[in-house]
């Protein structure tokens, strides 16, 4: 019979890869059967498979390459999911628990080192930098069940940040003892270091990301991209003296802007993070853990023990500190305890790095014994950091959601109809309609191709299905449902007026009339008959450039706009795509309307930055113009006529977005007004009204007259 031991460990790439990927699929559907975090499944995984456990696997090059692929995909994901907002309004708080989240843990192990384990200072003080640090190690958690901008959330990656790089600092003073000294001469040259790359980073990735997404939409290229840039950072990050994982963090910070939450780009990047990064990481780190150390004997149990009561006693009393000081509820300070408690790979590379240092011939500043205390500490730190997390997010859903939401009532009817015929701006529209539902009603859109009733009826309805199914694989992408209909009728307007009655959808997103050989009019041949047809919300909208690249969005309000029924509906819907593409928002308009949208966002969002310009009168909307650059998109909030809003200037408006702002990324809204249209016509209230009213031809035709005279 065959000797099964000559076929382990592992050594063949393939074969490796192979056990590596049943490991991923199967660990967590074990460790769901047990009812523990799947995170845990795979460090536990990384223990069964690896050198010190059955010895499967051998860890070859490819745990070294995915494992710190793995650690900089967790950091620049946290970065990118960052509420940058939330971190400018509560800086002092994230620099205070910052601060304490590492002085306590430092100052306990430092103590502990020097006089219960009686290590020497320098030892002593990286132990410190060890367990002062941690690893988010817990927050794919976080982002399974959506409370990534939970405000526990952001102020435990804040802190992490905070804690990692005062850690790397004193780590590079210790370092600077060794090889150069502590003289002014290495602090200067360090300072320097970070300033540049700060610096570097903060001026090259912006420009580099606006002018990439411009000009390229194809989805493997912004990924690579996206990737590209976060090597390039964890390299400079690097070269600069810092760990790479501070450099993937800054890079995911600066690049949040760029890719909103909902995006398929951002759905991209954490399903294959998620998917098969992230979990060889912790694989990889439970092949380092040697469990049978633990009954060796000897000072390793106490050191671990030490370095896990005391390091996560640190953790825990600066966690708890900071929830009586805010006076968060418990379940926050459970979560903020669970993700500053673990430690990983930063760990074992503060470790690796004091292994290199030499105190004497022979001897260095961390032996085995150490290393092997640290990486054991590394498992009991996961698996508390995971099981705490875990229950503390399972905590805050529960609250969140144990009372219904008025808010999410008032608007329970959300349901957006998007008529598309053009694949050159359907994307765009799909993306449009993602970035300002609500993601709590989990309602999918609604795609509609209209054509017409003649003899090229059937190619154009071949056409049109091949179009709504890319257009639902797009949505796909976000994860977001949508329904396809394409529908035969004799009249456009008509067609999209009856789809909206039987879908009772509650609003429309389309594109604005661009083919001038069609139409030579400014609504083309059916808009015009649509938004005077129907009472509720039309967006027109005409995109220039990629959402994700806008910085600005500004916003022309027409007088009484807050006496409009779908008032509160388009700042709703707005506010949602600031807030998603992290942009600034200005409102133009007067007082009187601008102090209602600001109530609103208030008390709903308020968390959008949002600004309010008096605008005094409606002739002074072709002022904007010189205010409006190519990366703002410009919103004229209108009326229909005969409503509350509607002012005579509105008859100018397609001529004066000729003039002035032909080159802009224009959105043009109607929103809700007077009720329910009537099914019958009326003498009162006409179905169609022409662009050009017979007294403005007749006045067009008196002055051509005369100017020819």
């Amino acid at each position: 019979m065959a000797n099964l031991s000559n076929y382990f460990p592992i050594s063949d790439p393939t074969l490796i890869f192979f056990v590596v990927l049943c490991v991923i699929l199967l660990a967590p559907i074990i460790m769901g059967k047990l009812r523990i975090p799947h995170i845990i499944g795979m460090v536990l995984a990384g223990v069964l498979i690896g050198q010190h456990g059955l010895d499967i696997l051998k860890r070859d090059d490819s745990f070294e390459l995915f494992g710190k692929v793995g650690l900089y995909y967790i950091m620049f994901l946290a970065g990118l999911e960052m509420d940058i907002e939330g971190i400018k309004r509560h800086k002092k708080t994230f620099l205070s628990f910052g601060l304490l989240t590492f002085i306590i843990p430092f100052v306990l192990i430092y103590l502990t080192g020097l006089y219960l384990m009686n290590y020497s200072v320098i030892t002593s003080l990286l132990l410190g930098c060890i367990m002062a640090s941690n690893t988010l190690i817990a927050y794919p958690i976080v982002g399974r069940y959506g409370l990534q901008r939970h405000h526990s959330v952001t102020l435990s990656v804040g802190s992490t940040m905070i804690s990692l790089f005062l850690s790397l600092v004193v780590l590079a003073a210790i370092v600077g003892i060794f090889e150069q000294g502590n003289g002014w001469n290495f602090w200067l040259v360090f300072v320097c270091k970070v300033l540049v790359m700060f610096a570097g980073l903060i001026i090259l990735i912006p420009r580099l990301t606006r002018w990439f997404l411009r000009r390229y939409s194809d989805a493997v290229m912004q990924y690579i991209f996206v990737l590209a840039m976060l090597f390039m950072s964890a390299a400079f990050s690097d070269l600069m003296g810092l760990e790479g994982i501070f450099g993937a963090f800054l890079s995911g910070l600066i690049m949040s802007r760029y890719i909103p939450h909902v995006s398929p780009l951002m759905n991209r990047i954490e399903f294959i993070g998620n998917a098969l990064f992230i979990p060889y990481f912790l694989i990889g780190v439970g092949m380092l853990i040697d469990v049978k150390l633990l009954f060796g004997g000897g000072n390793i149990v106490w050191l671990m023990l030490a370095l896990v009561i005391f390091g996560t006693a640190g953790k825990a009393v600066a966690a708890y500190t900071m929830t009586h000081v805010l006076r968060l509820p418990l379940s926050s300070g459970h979560m903020i305890f669970g993700l500053t408690s673990a430690h990983a790979a930063g760990a074992i590379a503060m470790s690796m790095v004091g292994m290199r240092l030499e105190l004497s011939p022979g001897h260095y500043l961390v032996d085995n014994g150490i290393l092997n205390s640290v990486v054991i500490m590394i498992l009991f730190s996961c698996i508390i950091s995971t099981l705490v997390t875990d229950n503390a997010s399972k905590a805050i859903v529960l609250e969140r959601d144990s009372a219904p939401s008025k808010d999410v009532q008032r608007r329970d009817d959300e349901t957006i109809l998007l008529p598309v015929k053009y694949r050159e701006i359907a994307d765009g529209l799909v993306n449009l309609a993602i970035l300002v539902r609500n993601p709590k009603l989990n309602r999918g859109l609604i795609g509609l191709h209209v054509v017409y009733d003649d003899d090229a009826r059937r190619t154009n309805q071949e056409k049109g299905h091949r179009l709504l199914e890319h257009l639902q694989q797009v949505a796909s992408a976000s994860e977001v449902n949508m329904q396809t209909q394409v529908r035969v009728a004799a009249n456009i307007a008509n067609g999209i007026k009856h789809a909206f009655k039987e879908f009772d959808a509650s609003e429309i997103i389309m594109g604005m009339h661009i083919h001038k050989e069609v139409s030579p009019n400014f609504w083309g041949t059916f808009a015009q008959s649509l938004y005077n047809g129907l009472s509720r919300q039309i967006m027109f909208v005409r995109l220039k450039q990629p959402l994700n690249t806008l910085r600005k969005i500004q916003v022309a309000v027409p007088s009484r706009a807050e006496y409009e029924p779908g008032f509160h509906r388009w700042v709703e819907r707005l506010a949602r795509l600031a807030e998603n593409l992290d942009c600034r928002i200005e409102y133009h308009g007067r007082n009187e309307s601008l102090n209602h949208i600001n109530h609103y966002l208030t008390r709903h969002h308020p968390g959008v930055r949002a600004t309010f310009t008096r605008m005094g009168h409606w002739n002074e909307l072709p002022l904007l113009a010189s205010t409006i650059h190519e990366d703002h998109l410009f919103v004229v909030v209108t009326a229909r006529k005969g409503t509350i809003s509607y002012k005579s200037a509105l008859e100018r408006l397609p001529d004066e977005i000729e003039k002035h702002f032909s080159g802009t990324t224009l959105m043009i809204l109607f929103p809700d007004q007077y009720g329910a249209q009537p099914d019958s016509m009326t003498f009162a209230s006409s179905q169609h009204q022409e662009e050009m009213s017979a007294y403005q031809a007749v006045g067009e035709w008196i002055r051509a007259k005369r100017s020819g005279v």
